[in-house]
């Protein structure tokens, strides 16, 4: 019995009813739409079934993978020996906790916390409303758009830990920086965070999210599949206005390209691979080095 094997006994011996599903392509679980089959995917339909999917695996020392809408994730081409853990069936819980707070499990959509907020009359989130990953991606990468960032709402979060405690990190405990926070090593798994919004108008909040979602549609591909931003924003300036700058828009290798529309965003074309993908930014990152000196660094995980 392999590992594998071992651990689907596990499972189902500790969640008898946990949806369990073996060589999934990730293709099909990435806004990407590149990726091979994992070796095990876990639907958890409850929080108590995710943090026992999660304690399991630690308990066979198997490192679980937890997968929200696949928005900033670059899945390798071949076979996957990873157990993945899908987060919005099971921690997609959204309430209000306080006159102006909510509290978002990690699997809820950004798009979903921001329209509640809104029907709350709560200001504060509409940034989020076109970032198309979950709030406990967000919090791990500090996700943010149009001057907002999560750290700005975030007061608290609550994880699982190494030793597989539930621990809540508050204010700077969080380490909220730049695309980083405490919980960006995998150590620990995001359950929910509460956000702290302010008092708003729901008709001006909601024609602010309107206004951001129609410059999103005007300004970046996203009729193309891609994983967001490609690279982080160096210190300084943009990514995008940097590889605009040497002349790469519309640069592409095999189904990958640099779109013509947003330099900052590479894009899959149709049937880009893994390879592709990091055949291109590899060209870019060297051009953009070579041309103005500045080092560009992945915004877009990878698993592998």
């Amino acid at each position: 019995m392999n590992s594998f094997e071992a651990l689907k006994y596990e499972l189902r011996r500790a969640c008898p009813g946990i949806k369990l599903l073996e060589q999934v392509p990730m293709c099909e679980h990435t806004t990407f739409r590149i990726g091979g089959p994992v070796a095990l995917m876990a639907l958890p339909q409850t929080a108590e079934e995710t943090l026992t999917a999660i304690r399991v695996a630690r308990g066979m020392d198997i490192r679980p993978f937890l997968l929200g809408r696949g928005s900033n994730l670059l899945c390798a081409d071949g076979a996957v020996s990873r157990f993945v853990i899908k987060t919005n069936p099971g921690l997609n819980q959204i309430e209000r906790v306080g006159p102006t707070e909510l509290r978002c499990g990690a699997g809820v959509s950004m798009r979903e916390a921001a329209c509640f907020a809104q029907r709350c009359s709560l200001t504060g989130l509409e940034f989020a409303h076109g970032i198309p990953g979950t709030l406990g991606g967000g919090v791990v990468m500090n996700a943010g758009a149009y001057h907002g960032e999560l750290s700005d709402v975030v007061a608290e979060t609550t994880a699982l830990n190494r030793e597989g405690e539930i621990v809540t990190l508050r204010g700077k405990e969080q380490d909220f920086a730049y695309r980083h926070s405490a919980f960006l090593d995998g150590g620990m798994v995001v359950l929910h965070s509460i956000l702290r919004l302010q008092p708003g108008d729901p008709a001006a909040i909601q024609a602010r999210m309107d206004r951001l979602l129609y410059l999103r549609r005007e300004r970046q591909p996203l009729e193309w599949p891609s994983a967001g931003s490609t690279f982080k924003r160096p210190a300084g300036g943009f990514a995008a206005a940097l590889i605009d700058q040497c002349g790469l828009k519309g640069l592409t290798v095999g189904g990958a390209q640099v779109s013509e529309k947003h330099a900052g965003f590479v894009i899959n074309r149709g049937g880009a691979t893994c390879s592709d993908v990091l055949r291109l930014t590899d060209q870019i990152r060297e051009r953009v080095a070579r041309e103005t000196g500045i080092e560009l660094e992945l915004e877009i995980r990878r698993l592998s």
